[in-house]
């Protein structure tokens, strides 16, 4: 089950690669929470993806916040309604 893969896992393992650098940041940028928890959510029981699904943990851990945590700080962000104006992601919301 492991080598299934996600439609977009080549798109999001380029996005996942950017936001593994920005997630160094202090403090770390609302866009890259928000993208985090879009990927998160995507992935989210999905049986494949390990390597971006690992690396989603990953940064988790290193902010040292569980799903929880994110989920509600970028629900923060989202109720702002300012985040998919700027020019760190694209001009269209993409959950699926």
């Amino acid at each position: 089950m492991k080598d299934i893969k996600h439609p977009q896992h080549g798109k999001d393992r380029q996005i996942l690669d950017r936001l593994l650098q920005e997630a160094k940041r202090e403090p770390v940028p609302d866009w890259v929470l928000a993208e985090v928890a879009r990927l998160r959510i995507r992935y989210m029981g999905f049986p494949g993806a390990p390597d971006l699904q690992q690396d989603l943990d990953q940064v988790l851990q290193d902010w040292q916040i569980n799903e929880e945590e994110l989920f509600a700080r970028t629900r923060a962000i989202h109720q702002r309604g300012d985040i998919y104006d700027q020019d760190n992601f694209s001009k269209r919301d993409d959950w699926a």
